[in-house]
């Protein structure tokens, strides 16, 4: 590539200049708990039915836990004292009954609650990747592809804890709190209010620990991005590792952020550790205060013992929701700053945005022409400073220059992968910001020295220039490029299995077959960024012989450091910093004696001085 910007996270033009990492320039502002439960109601209301279905099991399972304490109390303060044995039978069946149908009640709404939570995280992971599918290239040269990937699969994770098994138990709490504080009330209010004096203690403690605990998630989350994101770039990189020798080193690096991660999840731990016991405490000044009051009572003879009893049971139904909710927290809290993520992602505007007015670019012949176009990757110096430059329709032009003198950043502005900051760029007299992208790009293909490859077959991959193109067509496609023969030397043909990457395939098999893709998708423009610098002169014969074919009729630019590959272009242009400084063809070139010279010299100084003699 002539004008990447490589770190040691990989390509990322203009990163760490002063904007933030998903291209808004502000920081984002924290995602609300009660914005993320409005979001995940958004994404359930269709399945209302079900919703219905479970909040009438969630209240039928509030109205069942009064009855077991109401028959203790009967048994306690009627059967006991009069010696009913007739009744006791009854008794035992009621309770059964009552724990039979809480159990079925409590498996419907559960079996209902985690059937909407799944398709709720379908369609939120379906919707994150696709709104990260709309954004521009620049946003993922900012961000990490661990980091993304980790947004996509741990965060919505994280949220399909909440949905599926914490929103039961909140509904499910939030229905038997209310109802048994009101029948609490109605058998002694003064006991009751006593006892719900200490709920805003609860609350104070719940809200002080959960802006900790959510910050402490958020740490937590982070770390695991860092670590899957340095998993992915290891694993990809694994024969770069293994061919330097760095395996420990790598593993240093690794256990650094895993313990990063580790230190993230004891603090979480901590504040859970704490916050628990003050909860469970003051669960337990409620019992002694029904405990106390209660016998106060009785002794005065203004409550029965049954009754006493049977408020201790639903005050423990009634402090059960106030413990699980401590519970629950945490997942909230956790669901949040994963919320907090997911949000950055989707709340992204790609800097690339069709005019809503964009019409359909018609089948285009391949005049191109840059005016006055400047360009620049974030804030970084400028790559292209008012660069004028014209492609003409069916010929083949050519880029040659020193390594960031701007040749890959021209190509990546014809597909619109970045927009410039200034000019214009058209093509026949077509600007690209009036029409739309998709339009654009289905007529343009590009064939590169980094070749991506999908892990799959030999097929799937040349058929990916055009899914609904027959066995014949990527027969005829493989063919063109010279790949037909090596193909049907594997036993398996199309059907191979290449790996991740292409990695069972020699150099030269996967860019012919990157070209076969290219031929399949049967564009009018061909971006050639490239495309034999990596590659054995056998293999290179091979190729030039299958864009041969490929160009034929189309209009083709050429980028290029061996000037082999570019003798028979009808134009060659020689850039430095980013402006034309040389054009011809390659005679011409050769006789002005300028820098496309001193070029041709340093790679076939053997030529040149024959040529002088």
């Amino acid at each position: 590539m002539s004008d990447g910007r490589y770190s040691s996270g990989g390509f990322r033009p203009g990163r760490g200049m002063g904007m933030g990492r998903f291209g808004t320039g502000e920081k984002a502002k924290p995602a609300s708990i009660l914005g993320m439960f409005a979001r995940i109601y958004e994404h359930s209301r269709k399945q209302w039915r079900a919703i219905v279905l479970a909040i009438a099991c969630i209240i039928a399972v509030s109205l069942l836990e009064f009855i077991v304490p109401q028959l203790t109390r009967y048994t306690i303060d009627q059967l006991i004292p009069n010696k009913r044995f007739d009744q006791l039978l009854l008794i035992a069946a009621g309770v059964l009954g009552s724990a039979v149908a809480l159990g079925a009640l409590r498996f419907l709404s559960a079996s209902l609650m985690a059937s909407i939570g799944q398709r709720v995280l379908y369609t939120f992971r379906n919707d994150l990747y696709r709104h990260m599918q709309s954004l521009d290239v620049s946003f993922f040269d900012r961000n990490r592809t661990g980091d993304l990937m980790s947004r996509v699969t741990n965060d919505v994770g994280i949220l399909q804890q909440l949905i599926s098994s914490s929103m039961v138990q909140l509904f499910t709490d939030f229905f038997t709190f209310g109802a048994i504080a009101i029948y609490m009330l109605w058998i002694d209010w003064r006991l009751t209010l006593l006892l719900l004096a200490t709920f805003p203690l609860m609350i104070l403690t719940t809200k002080l620990f959960g802006k900790r605990m959510r910050s402490s998630f958020r740490k937590v989350q982070e770390s695991v991005a860092d670590v899957s994101d340095h998993l992915q770039n290891s694993l990809t990189g694994i024969r770069l590792i293994k061919s330097f020798t760095k395996e420990e080193y790598e593993s240093e690096r690794f256990s650094e952020r895993t313990k990063v991660n580790m230190d993230a999840n004891i603090q979480v731990v901590r504040l859970r550790a704490a916050y628990e016991p003050i909860i469970d405490f003051l669960n337990f000044v409620g019992l002694a205060i029904v405990l106390v009051f209660g016998a106060w009572l009785a002794m005065r003879g203004e409550m029965t013992v049954g009754t006493i009893v049977a408020f201790i049971a639903y005050l423990r139904l009634l402090q059960n929701p106030i413990r699980h909710f401590s519970r629950v927290i945490n997942t909230i809290q956790q669901s949040a700053a994963a919320y907090e993520r997911i949000m950055e992602v989707m709340n992204t505007k790609a800097a690339i945005v069709e005019k809503e007015d964009a019409a359909a670019l018609p089948p285009m012949r391949g005049h191109i022409v840059f005016s006055d176009v400047s360009f620049a990757y974030s804030n970084d110096s400028e790559v292209l400073s008012r660069f004028n430059l014209e492609l003409e329709a069916g010929e083949i032009t050519a880029l040659v220059g020193s390594s960031g003198s701007g040749k890959t950043t021209i190509a990546h502005l014809i597909p619109r992968f970045y927009d410039p900051q200034e000019g214009e760029i058209s093509i026949d007299g077509y600007s690209l910001k009036n029409v739309t992208t998709v339009s654009l790009r289905e007529q343009i293909g590009i064939v590169s020295q980094d070749i991506i490859l999908f892990n799959g077959s030999i097929g799937d991959n040349i058929r990916y220039g055009n899914a609904d193109a027959s066995d014949e067509e990527i027969w005829a496609a493989a063919r063109a490029a010279n790949a037909d023969k090596f193909i049907a030397r594997f036993p398996d043909g199309m059907d191979t299995q290449i790996g991740e990457r292409g990695v069972k395939l020699s150099g030269g098999q996967k860019q012919r077959i990157s070209i076969a893709r290219a031929i399949l998708k049967n564009p009018r423009i061909i971006i050639l960024d490239e495309a034999t610098a990596s590659l054995d002169s056998e293999s290179e014969k091979q190729i030039q012989e299958a864009l041969a074919g490929l160009l034929k009729g189309r209009t083709c630019l050429v980028i290029a450091h061996r000037l082999s590959t570019i003798q028979q272009a009808d134009r060659i242009h020689v850039l430095e910093q980013g402006r034309i400084v040389e054009s011809g063809t390659h005679d011409e070139l050769l006789r002005l004696q300028g820098r496309y010279s001193q070029l041709y010299e340093m790679q076939f100084p053997q030529l040149q001085l024959s040529s002088q003699a």
